[in-house]
């Protein structure tokens, strides 16, 4: 059951105050209940421990602009791949600043600065526009760094933006294809079907689209999962976008013949949910390769 929001921000921020204090103290004690083993931070091996680390040891100033979902849409145009954006309706700093007049039937809401957050719109006339205001109030005061502790969230000014609804043939929510990069190069991925907030489903493959028996927080797809046939240029594009990082997680929508960039990630669930089996967690440990310890 999810905690009031007043609990939940006594919460976050009695835990942020002791991160500030004690970083790794705190980093290890949310590792082990979250995970089941205690991080090593001294010789990191699994990816989610490797996760930990970057947290607490890595500083990159470019990745703000990255994890930011309105101010990446610069970072993708610089690296030639605009064509991949998808379109724009407004972006707007109060929710009252909206005028719902010049948008159309269809749209998605979302903030900036957090992760998960997504209002679908579907049809205009019967949109609750009332509770959609309320809900994005609510979302623009949230502290995504304070609840996450992740760096990368600190600095993000907040903002809502209202994007083209990814429509599909089957009027389903559209696949999500996730592509690990390290270093550059992209070594495996992971396809979101099904996404709601009970139905989501997660399954892995390596590049050359063999399945691997691993689940990761959401449950396998039961079915067969076709392989995209442009999923050679969404590999290109990933490594284009993920060049120079130790690690990122670049994800994008494939729907009628065209690709569309989602969102760079570079806390895959904040390195806190569990590999089963856990050798995959080793598998994907051993290609990030860490850079010089920073503070």
């Amino acid at each position: 059951m999810e905690k009031p929001e007043f609990l939940r921000r006594i919460y976050y921020g009695i835990n942020y105050r002791m991160f500030e204090f004690y970083p790794e103290f705190i980093i290890k004690r949310r590792f082990k209940r979250a995970v089941g083993y205690d991080l090593n931070l001294d010789n990191p091996q699994t990816f989610n421990e490797k996760l930990q680390w970057l947290k607490l040891y890595w500083r990159d100033t470019r990745v703000t602009q990255l994890v930011d979902k309105y101010q990446v849409r610069d970072y993708v145009r610089s690296k030639g791949l605009g064509h991949l954006l998808n379109e724009l309706y407004g972006v707007f700093d109060d929710p009252n600043e909206i005028d719902i007049s010049k948008l159309p039937d269809k749209f998605v809401i979302k903030p900036n600065h957090t992760s998960g957050n997504v209002i679908f719109c579907r049809n205009k006339n019967e949109f609750n526009w009332t509770a959609a205001k309320k809900q994005l109030s609510k979302w623009l005061k949230r502290d995504y760094y304070r609840e996450s502790l992740e760096w990368v969230y600190k600095d993000i000014q907040p903002k809502i933006l209202i994007e083209k609804l990814i429509e599909t043939k089957d009027n389903k929510p559209p696949r999500d294809y996730k592509i690990f990069c390290f270093s550059g190069k992209a070594k495996c991925l992971f396809v979101a079907t099904e996404r709601g907030p009970h139905t989501t489903k997660f399954d892995f493959f390596d590049l050359e689209w063999n399945r691997w028996p691993v689940k990761n927080h959401y449950p396998n797809y039961q079915g067969v999962i076709p392989k995209p046939e442009k999923l050679g240029e969404m590999i290109n594009y990933a490594e284009i976008l993920s060049d120079d990082f130790p690690h990122m997680r670049v994800d994008f929508y494939y729907e009628d013949a065209k690709i569309i960039f989602g969102e760079c990630t570079f806390f895959h669930f904040s390195g806190t949910e569990p590999f089963e089996p856990k050798e995959y967690d080793f598998k994907l440990g051993a290609f990030l390769q860490l850079p010089e310890k920073k503070k």
